[in-house]
């Protein structure tokens, strides 16, 4: 039986992020969606490449297609966390709270992410 990896990102859902490199350097989003087994992320409003779909006729007569703009994914490595206390990009840490839950902490205000 193979073994299988267990992949953990740095970012999770949710979390409000700043590209750090790439054509997109600056910008800020959440996190729509992550892919923990391709090491990707989907941020709002960043990496948007535009999509040709074919045009097609629903059953109430309306067309859909064409070309439609969207997100596209970006790798983890290439966004970092912006602690929504201080408000700064940042790394994180983890430490226990007093359940005994492993709890992810800013490096440089020291409060709960």
């Amino acid at each position: 039986m193979a073994k299988r990896a267990t992949k953990f990102l740095h970012v999770k859902k949710g979390d409000t992020v700043q590209v750090i490199t790439g054509k997109d350097r600056g910008l800020q989003g959440k996190i729509i969606t992550s892919y923990p087994e391709r090491d990707k992320v989907v941020v709002e409003g960043v990496n948007r490449v535009k999509r040709h779909t074919r045009v097609t006729t629903t059953s109430r007569g309306a067309q859909t297609g064409g070309i439609v703009t969207q997100e596209a994914p970006v790798h983890v490595s290439n966004v970092q966390l912006v602690c929504p206390e201080c408000g700064k990009v940042t790394r994180t840490g983890h430490r226990r709270d007093d359940a005994g839950r492993s709890v992810r902490v800013c490096k440089k205000c020291d409060k709960d992410v």
